[in-house]
Protein backbone atom coordinates (compact mmCIF):
# COMPACT_ATOMS: atom_id res chain seq x y z
CA UNK A 1 0.00 0.00 0.00
CA UNK A 2 1.41 3.42 -0.85
CA UNK A 3 2.72 5.91 2.04
CA UNK A 4 -0.19 8.33 1.35
CA UNK A 5 -2.70 5.77 1.13
CA UNK A 6 -1.83 4.20 4.82
CA UNK A 7 -1.78 8.24 5.98
CA UNK A 8 -5.24 8.91 4.64
CA UNK A 9 -6.50 6.00 6.43
CA UNK A 10 -4.91 6.81 9.39
CA UNK A 11 -6.53 10.07 9.55
CA UNK A 12 -9.53 8.66 9.05
CA UNK A 13 -9.37 6.40 11.98
CA UNK A 14 -7.92 8.92 14.34
CA UNK A 15 -10.67 11.14 13.10
CA UNK A 16 -13.47 8.89 14.26
CA UNK A 17 -12.27 8.75 17.16
CA UNK A 18 -11.54 12.25 17.72
CA UNK A 19 -15.00 13.07 17.23
CA UNK A 20 -15.63 16.37 19.54
CA UNK A 21 -19.30 15.83 20.52
CA UNK A 22 -18.40 12.19 22.29
CA UNK A 23 -13.99 13.06 23.14
CA UNK A 24 -12.42 14.77 26.08
CA UNK A 25 -9.06 15.45 26.91
CA UNK A 26 -7.53 14.60 30.31
CA UNK A 27 -4.64 17.00 31.66
CA UNK A 28 -3.11 14.74 34.36
CA UNK A 29 -0.69 16.98 37.01
CA UNK A 30 0.09 19.69 34.85
CA UNK A 31 0.36 22.15 37.81
CA UNK A 32 2.39 24.62 39.09
CA UNK A 33 3.72 22.17 42.07
CA UNK A 34 5.07 19.56 39.47
CA UNK A 35 5.70 21.17 36.11
CA UNK A 36 6.26 24.98 37.48
CA UNK A 37 9.52 26.42 37.69
CA UNK A 38 9.50 25.71 41.29
CA UNK A 39 8.01 22.64 41.46
CA UNK A 40 8.20 20.04 44.04
CA UNK A 41 10.16 17.32 41.33
CA UNK A 42 12.56 19.86 39.13
CA UNK A 43 13.92 17.11 36.99
CA UNK A 44 10.58 16.20 35.89
CA UNK A 45 9.59 20.13 35.64
CA UNK A 46 12.92 20.95 33.45
CA UNK A 47 11.98 17.89 30.81
CA UNK A 48 8.44 18.56 30.74
CA UNK A 49 9.39 22.29 29.59
CA UNK A 50 12.63 21.35 27.70
CA UNK A 51 10.95 18.84 26.21
CA UNK A 52 7.98 20.76 24.93
CA UNK A 53 5.67 18.52 26.14
CA UNK A 54 3.98 21.13 28.31
CA UNK A 55 3.78 23.58 25.55
CA UNK A 56 1.81 20.78 23.44
CA UNK A 57 -0.03 20.39 26.45
CA UNK A 58 -1.32 23.84 26.16
CA UNK A 59 -1.97 23.66 21.74
CA UNK A 60 -4.06 20.31 22.67
CA UNK A 61 -6.30 22.09 24.92
CA UNK A 62 -6.25 25.49 22.94
CA UNK A 63 -7.90 23.01 19.96
CA UNK A 64 -10.12 21.28 22.56
CA UNK A 65 -11.92 24.49 23.52
CA UNK A 66 -12.02 26.00 19.97
CA UNK A 67 -13.83 22.55 18.70
CA UNK A 68 -15.97 22.28 21.90
CA UNK A 69 -14.21 18.64 22.73
CA UNK A 70 -14.32 19.16 26.80
CA UNK A 71 -11.15 19.69 28.75
CA UNK A 72 -10.39 17.73 32.23
CA UNK A 73 -7.52 19.05 34.37
CA UNK A 74 -6.79 16.44 36.95
CA UNK A 75 -4.90 17.89 39.62
CA UNK A 76 -3.09 15.78 42.96
CA UNK A 77 -3.18 17.90 45.88
CA UNK A 78 -3.33 17.08 49.58
CA UNK A 79 -4.44 18.70 52.87
CA UNK A 80 -2.05 20.66 55.43
CA UNK A 81 -2.79 17.84 58.11
CA UNK A 82 -2.58 15.07 55.28
CA UNK A 83 -5.56 13.56 56.44
CA UNK A 84 -6.75 10.73 53.88
CA UNK A 85 -3.64 10.64 52.15
CA UNK A 86 -1.58 7.58 51.17
CA UNK A 87 1.83 6.12 52.81
CA UNK A 88 2.03 3.08 51.60
CA UNK A 89 4.81 3.45 48.95
CA UNK A 90 7.87 4.96 49.17
CA UNK A 91 6.87 7.62 46.52
CA UNK A 92 4.03 9.00 49.23
CA UNK A 93 6.11 9.03 51.81
CA UNK A 94 9.50 10.76 49.81
CA UNK A 95 5.97 13.60 48.90
CA UNK A 96 5.78 14.27 52.77
CA UNK A 97 9.38 15.84 52.69
CA UNK A 98 9.44 17.47 49.58
CA UNK A 99 10.25 21.44 50.13
CA UNK A 100 6.90 22.11 47.43
CA UNK A 101 3.81 20.69 49.01
CA UNK A 102 0.65 20.06 46.53
CA UNK A 103 -1.75 22.06 49.09
CA UNK A 104 -4.86 22.38 48.45
CA UNK A 105 -6.08 26.02 47.60
CA UNK A 106 -2.21 27.05 47.29
CA UNK A 107 -0.60 28.08 43.83
CA UNK A 108 1.18 24.68 43.84
CA UNK A 109 -2.21 23.16 42.26
CA UNK A 110 -3.31 25.54 39.98
CA UNK A 111 -2.73 24.56 36.51
CA UNK A 112 0.22 25.36 34.91
CA UNK A 113 1.34 28.36 32.34
CA UNK A 114 0.83 28.10 29.52
CA UNK A 115 -1.88 25.98 29.55
CA UNK A 116 -5.11 28.32 29.52
CA UNK A 117 -8.10 26.92 31.69
CA UNK A 118 -11.63 27.97 29.88
CA UNK A 119 -14.87 28.50 32.48
CA UNK A 120 -16.51 24.97 30.80
CA UNK A 121 -13.21 23.26 31.62
CA UNK A 122 -14.04 21.17 34.81
CA UNK A 123 -11.10 20.58 37.63
CA UNK A 124 -10.87 17.02 39.14
CA UNK A 125 -8.98 17.19 42.33
CA UNK A 126 -7.71 13.90 44.52
CA UNK A 127 -6.23 13.74 47.93
CA UNK A 128 -4.82 10.16 47.44
CA UNK A 129 -3.55 7.88 44.85
CA UNK A 130 -1.58 7.32 42.14
CA UNK A 131 -4.65 8.07 39.33
CA UNK A 132 -6.90 10.73 38.16
CA UNK A 133 -9.61 8.17 37.83
CA UNK A 134 -9.27 6.16 40.49
CA UNK A 135 -11.73 7.63 43.56
CA UNK A 136 -12.58 10.39 41.49
CA UNK A 137 -15.37 12.00 39.75
CA UNK A 138 -13.90 11.92 36.08
CA UNK A 139 -15.53 8.45 35.48
CA UNK A 140 -18.70 9.98 36.28
CA UNK A 141 -18.71 13.10 34.50
CA UNK A 142 -17.10 11.81 31.21
CA UNK A 143 -20.02 9.31 31.35
CA UNK A 144 -22.50 12.11 31.73
CA UNK A 145 -21.09 14.32 29.07
CA UNK A 146 -21.44 11.44 26.70
CA UNK A 147 -17.82 11.07 26.13
CA UNK A 148 -16.25 7.76 24.45
CA UNK A 149 -12.94 8.72 23.87
CA UNK A 150 -10.13 10.28 26.32
CA UNK A 151 -6.94 12.17 25.20
CA UNK A 152 -4.11 11.95 28.13
CA UNK A 153 -1.48 14.22 28.39
CA UNK A 154 0.40 15.26 30.86
CA UNK A 155 2.79 13.89 33.48
CA UNK A 156 4.32 11.65 34.16
CA UNK A 157 5.28 9.00 31.86
CA UNK A 158 6.38 7.52 35.03
CA UNK A 159 2.97 6.75 37.18
CA UNK A 160 -0.03 8.74 37.27
CA UNK A 161 -0.28 8.97 32.94
CA UNK A 162 -0.14 4.78 32.68
CA UNK A 163 -2.29 4.78 35.51
CA UNK A 164 -4.72 7.28 33.71
CA UNK A 165 -4.62 5.22 30.54
CA UNK A 166 -5.20 1.79 31.80
CA UNK A 167 -8.12 2.82 34.17
CA UNK A 168 -9.69 4.66 31.42
CA UNK A 169 -9.22 1.28 29.32
CA UNK A 170 -10.53 -0.67 31.92
CA UNK A 171 -13.46 1.09 32.07
CA UNK A 172 -14.42 0.75 28.65
CA UNK A 173 -13.18 4.36 26.93
CA UNK A 174 -11.26 4.47 24.09
CA UNK A 175 -7.67 5.87 24.79
CA UNK A 176 -5.71 8.47 22.65
CA UNK A 177 -2.19 8.86 23.64
CA UNK A 178 -0.27 11.88 21.72
CA UNK A 179 2.92 10.58 23.09
CA UNK A 180 5.04 13.66 22.51
CA UNK A 181 2.38 15.49 25.38
CA UNK A 182 3.72 13.36 28.20
CA UNK A 183 7.13 13.62 29.88
CA UNK A 184 8.97 11.84 32.46
CA UNK A 185 12.38 10.96 33.66
CA UNK A 186 14.82 10.17 32.67
CA UNK A 187 13.90 11.59 29.12
CA UNK A 188 14.82 8.19 27.02
CA UNK A 189 12.38 6.20 29.45
CA UNK A 190 9.13 7.78 27.89
CA UNK A 191 9.44 6.74 24.36
CA UNK A 192 10.02 3.34 25.40
CA UNK A 193 7.25 3.04 27.62
CA UNK A 194 4.85 4.50 24.96
CA UNK A 195 6.09 2.05 23.11
CA UNK A 196 5.97 -1.08 24.96
CA UNK A 197 3.22 -0.36 27.34
CA UNK A 198 0.73 2.34 26.19
CA UNK A 199 0.78 1.52 22.18
CA UNK A 200 -0.58 -1.99 23.55
CA UNK A 201 -3.88 -0.74 24.78
CA UNK A 202 -4.13 3.02 23.51
CA UNK A 203 -3.89 5.01 19.75
CA UNK A 204 -0.75 6.61 20.02
CA UNK A 205 -0.77 9.89 17.81
CA UNK A 206 1.17 13.09 17.90
CA UNK A 207 0.22 16.25 19.23
CA UNK A 208 -0.17 17.66 15.27
CA UNK A 209 -2.11 14.54 14.52
CA UNK A 210 -4.80 15.16 17.82
CA UNK A 211 -5.08 19.12 16.63
CA UNK A 212 -5.45 18.67 12.84
CA UNK A 213 -8.32 16.34 13.71
CA UNK A 214 -10.40 19.19 17.00
CA UNK A 215 -9.51 22.02 13.89
CA UNK A 216 -11.01 19.98 11.03
CA UNK A 217 -13.13 17.15 12.03
CA UNK A 218 -15.66 17.57 9.04
CA UNK A 219 -13.18 17.58 5.91
CA UNK A 220 -13.80 13.73 4.52
CA UNK A 221 -10.00 14.17 2.68
CA UNK A 222 -8.38 14.70 6.36
CA UNK A 223 -9.80 13.63 9.91
CA UNK A 224 -13.36 13.11 8.62
CA UNK A 225 -15.67 11.17 10.97
CA UNK A 226 -17.82 10.78 8.56
CA UNK A 227 -17.64 7.22 8.33
CA UNK A 228 -19.09 5.08 10.97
Amino acid sequence: MPAYASESKRRRELGRLLDPATTALLTVECQQGVVGPGGALPELAREARSSGALARVARLVTAAHGCGAQVLHAVAERRPDGRGANRNARLFRAAERLPVRQLTGTEAVRVAPPIEVAEEDLIVRRLHGLSPLAGTDVDALLRNLGCRTVVVAGVSANVAVPNAVFDAVNLGYTVVVPGDAIAGVPADYTPAMIRHTLALVATVATTDEVVACFERPAEPSDCSTGER
